[in-house]
């Protein structure tokens, strides 16, 4: 899986992207098909936001791409927001293709059963 990790307004640390490789290798384990997590920590000059970091992440597996964002002063306890999303939509997709293939093979089976009863004169 690639990681890419962009800095707007913030200058990404070794410590920073060995942090997000451990926490990002979550998803990996969770999703193997997965190709690719990009990254995109934006740090803005507003007093208001009294130094807040939002990331913004996106998760891309084959003919799907999960999005998602978090905030938090401290990026750790952001990239775990983050990668807590990213992980309640992955379980949720995983839970739509199992009960579609639950569905599926039901109808097949009932379909079969009625065929092999023989019908009474």
């Amino acid at each position: 899986m690639e990681v890419v990790l962009k800095g707007r307004g913030y200058k990404i640390s070794d410590h920073v992207r060995e942090v997000a490789d451990h926490k990002l290798g979550k998803l990996y384990r969770i999703e193997p098909r997965s190709v690719r997590v990009e990254v995109e920590i934006i740090s803005e000059k507003n007093p208001r936001l009294d130094g807040t970091k939002r990331l913004e992440g996106a998760l891309e597996i084959p003919r799907h791409t999960f999005r998602a964002h978090a905030e938090d002063p401290h990026i750790e306890n952001a990239l775990d927001s983050l990668v807590d999303r990213l992980e309640r939509q992955l379980r949720d997709h995983h839970g739509k293709q199992r009960t579609s293939l639950k569905h599926g093979g039901s109808r097949l089976k009932s379909s079969m059963a009625q065929e092999d009863v023989p019908e009474e004169p």
